[in-house]
């Protein structure tokens, strides 16, 4: 193992050590509740990429607090009773490349792919909190009154809300509907199965948005969770409120989320990763009650892990 990390045998039963707030399950059944009232309703547009064997549609939703959600939206002509997955990106990026998830499509995949709210891509952040909002979307509405204002909330919701919208097409099977991403789109992928257990596989890889004092206490608030140091540098400098900003971080932790998750779950992950530290992905993994299974590339980091793609291919080939 790595200087920075536990030793694996540690990973293997460590628990986490972010804070799970009291009304955690409330939180997320009230989001629910806000969520599913939007129903199923999207609108669909060809796009400018189009084949002679898959349909790409732009997709667009209303999501909580009223933005419009964008998703790519790939068919395969003359199919039914097809199966689905949907892609998450990572952070600040955007949906993957129509060529790129093209080969889901073209093995009879339904593929939806979503830009996260105010990021790379075309989904909009409407805003609406009191406070800072700096550049980083863990720490939006972390100083507002309502924690309901955060804004990972919104994109947890609509990465179910997304899934709602799929499993409701004509052409697809529900009952045989996946997720994948990595990093922050891993992250995305065990919320949206866990806000949505009706996900039967879903494959994180190296997933972000887990146990975010962990990170703090290993000193690795850079990269990726360079917000949280900003934030107690700008906002909190002599960490007055320290257990409170962690708490509320708490609700928009995936390790919290994962016992929700019902179907079969293969998580990808590098032991050199300092990005998304071992630690925290084995937080969220271990509390994993659903079948699981989880491959490791030892002298790896926050990188391309070579045959994980095709690993993760046929694996979701078998919904």
């Amino acid at each position: 193992m790595p200087i920075f990390e536990k030793p694996l045998s540690e990973l293997k039963v460590y628990s986490g050590t972010n804070p799970r707030p009291a009304d955690f399950d409330a939180y997320w059944e009230r989001g629910l509740a806000e969520m599913h009232a939007l129903g199923t309703e999207c609108t669909l547009t060809p796009s400018w990429f189009q084949t002679p064997h898959v349909q790409c549609d732009d997709l667009y939703f209303t999501g909580v607090g009223g933005a419009r959600v964008y998703a790519k939206l790939l068919r395969p002509r003359g199919r039914s009773g097809c199966p689905a997955v949907l892609h998450f990106h990572g952070y600040k990026g955007c949906s993957a490349a129509w060529t790129t998830l093209l080969a889901y499509a073209a093995t009879g995949f339904v593929v939806a792919a979503m830009d996260c709210r105010g990021q790379g891509g075309r989904s909009e952040d409407v805003g609406g909190v009191k406070g800072n909002t700096l550049y980083g979307h863990i720490i939006r509405g972390l100083d507002d009154p309502d924690p309901d204002k955060m804004l990972m909330r919104a994109v947890f919701l609509d990465t179910a809300q997304l899934a709602r919208i799929v499993m409701a097409m004509p052409e697809v099977d529900a009952t045989r509907v996946g997720a994948f991403g990595l990093s922050q789109g891993g992250g995305l992928t065990l919320a949206c199965a866990a806000l949505e257990p009706s996900i039967r596989r879903l494959a994180p890889r190296y997933p972000f948005l887990s146990d975010y004092r962990r990170v703090w206490d290993m000193d690795l608030d850079v990269d990726a969770y360079a917000e949280l140091r900003e934030f107690f540098r700008r906002f909190d400098p002599r960490h007055q409120r320290e257990e409170a900003v962690f708490t509320r971080l708490g609700y928009l932790d995936v390790q919290h989320l994962a016992p929700r998750i019902r179907g079969e779950v293969l998580m990808t992950t590098a032991l050199m990763d300092t990005v998304c530290p071992p630690s925290t992905q084995f937080a969220a993994y271990n509390k994993i009650t659903a079948p699981k299974r989880m491959e490791i590339w030892p002298d790896f980091g926050h990188e391309a892990l070579p045959g994980a793609d095709d690993m993760v291919f046929q694996f979701l080939c078998g919904l």
